[in-house]
């Protein structure tokens, strides 16, 4: 009894005891989508809606998740509101395509992500992380950051240097800001999605959008271009992921991706790469710092393991990485998945129809009553190895599943291991009074006010 007295039960939107009227849903998508979830969704399998343009089925049941994401996928392809928000900027990239065109970039890609080349980037991700340490050993002993800020800073570091082996050549902090202008633009869902207008009617934010792509499409076309001119790859360029794209054919038909598509799936890895690993750290880090017992565990680890870096580093982080996967549970980095029914099926005893609306949302799913012991703790101990295996296959879905699954999730936590566990060694983090930590979904799941925090080191203490 008193181990479960000392859990930790992080902040989130508190549930409306019933569901949101039209208008006061609207409002509350607009400020924060995480709102919306009244406590019946955190209990009942599956909930059946009427929007004014179709029928939505909210499903959380396990089984109905494996039909729509596994069995009968091509059944279930992104709704509008997904691909518009997806489109931007993205359209040729592999997150926004469908039919043979993603079958072909899925397929082309997939070895790039392989295991063997995931851990050959150990290294780049160690240098990241060091290199972090090394700035903030320099700002003296009482010094305070905003620690989000400074993980967007990281994990945009880790991808330049995989994506692009020298570094993006430019100010990683102008880059981190347009991205973040990016997510906050596309990231909300207002009337005009929800009422079904097409995605060519203009939304709010988007001149600000097309500056900010503008700007992304610059710095990668000029990297791209000083590494190859046309498509003629140097045979001796580095074994980064941009020379893997520029040779990388199609297996089953020798096509290569075009350079536009190439352009399209550069921005994919460093906007969906770069911002969801990053709050996962931050997600991270804040979690240990309210609990003593776990953050002792991976200081230990790191200290024991960090030592040896080699490939297989991030497989020995066991504890590190148990609570990378518990900050995902809680703090999942796409909240939701939208699906559309091509054809009428079945989902358990539902008939749905034609042109429904199917909702996954993994906030809720990882926090529902009838899946998870102690839903709302912080527990990392649910992902040690010899107990994960208890946890339902299709109750924990921070990278999603199925053929549309996440094709980098295990660069994302093999990147989130490491630089978790170089920071957790070197420094005390600790939460500043004042902070007020809350959740808020822009497309991920970031601290809606940042996570300020005061850091030492520890060799200092």
């Amino acid at each position: 009894m008193l181990r479960r007295a000392m859990e930790y039960c992080p902040p989130v939107p508190h549930p409306p005891p019933s569901r949101l009227g039209f208008l006061e849903l609207l409002i509350r998508l607009r400020r924060n989508p995480l709102e919306c979830w009244s406590a019946d969704f955190f209990q009942q399998p599956t909930v059946k809606l009427r929007l004014p343009f179709t029928d939505v089925f909210v499903v959380h049941d396990p089984h109905a998740i494996k039909r729509v994401l596994m069995d009968n996928w091509r059944n279930y392809p992104k709704d509008t509101i997904q691909r518009r928000i997806l489109s931007s900027g993205l359209a040729d990239g592999l997150l926004s395509v469908d039919g043979e065109r993603w079958d072909v970039q899925r397929r082309t890609l997939a070895p790039i992500f392989a295991r063997r080349t995931v851990t050959s980037f150990t290294m780049p991700m160690l240098v990241a992380a060091n290199e972090l340490s090394a700035k903030w050993a320099t700002m003296g002993s009482s010094a305070t950051l905003d620690v989000a800020a400074e993980m967007t800073l990281v994990t945009l570091n880790v991808l330049a240097l995989t994506i692009f082996s020298d570094g993006i050549g430019g100010d990683l902090d102008e880059f981190r800001m347009a991205m973040n202008a990016y997510f906050s633009v596309i990231g909300r869902i207002g009337a005009l999605d929800l009422l079904g207008v097409p995605k060519f009617v203009p939304r709010p934010g988007h001149r600000r959008l097309r500056a900010t792509m503008a700007y992304f499409e610059t710095v990668i076309d000029r990297i791209v271009g000083t590494r190859c001119r046309g498509r003629a790859v140097p045979v001796d360029g580095p074994a980064d992921l941009l020379t893997l794209l520029l040779r990388s054919p199609d297996p089953s038909t020798g096509r290569q991706l075009s350079l536009s598509e190439i352009r399209s799936n550069i921005l994919t890895f460093l906007s969906a790469g770069h911002e969801t690993t990053a709050n996962t750290l931050a997600w991270s880090i804040f979690l240990l710092s309210q609990s003593p017992e776990w953050r002792s565990r991976v200081v230990a680890e790191a200290e024991r393991e960090l030592s040896n870096p080699d490939d297989d580093l991030a497989e020995r982080l066991i504890v590190t990485k148990a609570v990378i996967e518990e900050a995902l549970r809680l703090y999942p980095p796409i909240a939701a998945l939208s699906r559309t029914a091509l054809k009428a099926d079945r989902l358990g005893d539902l008939a749905v129809g034609a042109g429904s609306l199917i909702v996954i949302a993994p906030y809720v799913l990882h926090r529902h009553r009838g899946l998870w012991s102690r839903p709302d703790a912080f527990d990392p101990s649910r992902f040690l190895p010899e107990v994960r295996g208890a946890i339902p296959r299709f109750a924990y879905l921070p990278f999603g599943v199925g053929p549309r699954t996440c094709i980098g999730a295990s660069f994302a936590l093999q990147e989130a291991t490491i630089v978790l566990a170089v920071l957790m060694r070197d420094f005390e983090m600790r939460l500043l009074p004042h902070a007020d930590v809350q959740p808020l979904q822009r497309i991920t799941l970031r601290p809606a006010h940042g996570l300020p925090m005061a850091i030492s080191r520890r060799s200092a203490q």
